[in-house]
């Protein structure tokens, strides 16, 4: 019997299995993020060297599908990294399937990250939408903004959360989404405050999603419905997103939870 040492962090309540001696695959994501006869996370990840940046990650969903991004998973990366020494400094590079992501550990714990340009072409979301920003699935007006990984953002004066339930698993694949995609339903609350519930491709129903919260900002301003700093609440508590110029920039908490040992047959 394989023993494999592992970390539990948390972002959020969007919690992940971290391996520093073991490689990262999709068949460990399914075995491990089971949530009755494994660990139980959202998904799973493990570093690796790159030769263009300062650390890169191998990432899989908890379905055993490959990760482009995660917000949330990438503070959790970012301190993990640091409190193992894999990165001799607090701001670093981390090369992602989404393109290279500069985290920056704070002094008060919490992480901010340059999340880079969010993508708004059709073809490079990808979705099937002539206007991407401004199109009909499943009887709501929606838009379509990636951040690395597709999102389909949604707003609502109604409901979020039983939205998300209902309606999450019917967009995450419908044929306007040919990599299927993130399904956030979004409450604005002022200009600067609002309310988040998604439904996350390769997981389900989860407690935040920081590429989910990014995604959504920028959707809104475009709509000219929020200012350029904005608290997004999820379930799992807030973040801080900020889209000014080119960038997006996410600020929010990390946490290890617990280390131990999975016993693999």
């Amino acid at each position: 019997m394989k023993e494999i040492k592992f970390e539990k962090w948390q972002g959020l309540g969007n919690d992940f299995v971290i391996l520093n001696e073991e490689k990262a695959t999709s068949e460990l994501a399914k075995l491990m993020c089971d949530r009755n006869f494994g660990v139980g996370a959202d998904g799973i990840f493990s570093p690796v060297k790159t030769d263009d940046t300062d650390i890169g990650w191998e990432f899989f969903n908890s379905d055993g599908s490959i990760a482009q991004m995660c917000g949330n998973g990438i503070r959790c990366f970012a301190k993990f990294a640091r409190s193992h020494n894999l990165v001799n400094k607090d701001k670093f590079s981390v090369k992602t399937l989404a393109g290279t992501i500069i985290p920056e550990v704070l002094p008060d714990g919490r992480v901010r990250v340059d999340m880079g340009k969010p993508i708004l072409e059709a073809q490079k979301i990808p979705v099937n939408s002539q206007t991407p920003q401004d199109f009909i699935v499943e009887g709501f007006s929606a838009s379509a903004v990636s951040m690395g990984n597709p999102h389909c953002i949604i707003f609502t004066e109604h409901d979020s959360a039983k939205l998300a339930r209902d309606y999450g698993p019917k967009i995450e694949s419908h044929k306007l989404f040919p990599q299927k995609t993130n399904v956030e339903f979004v409450k604005i609350k002022t200009r600067n405050t609002m309310q988040l519930d998604v439904y996350e491709r390769g997981c389900g129903i989860t407690l935040a999603c920081g590429t989910g919260a990014c995604a959504a900002t920028v959707a809104g301003i475009l709509k000219g419905l929020l200012d350029d700093t904005v608290t997004v609440e999820l379930p799992g508590g807030k973040l801080t997103i900020e889209y000014k110029g080119e960038n997006v920039y996410m600020t929010g908490p990390a946490k290890k939870v617990f280390e131990g040992v999975y016993f693999q047959k």
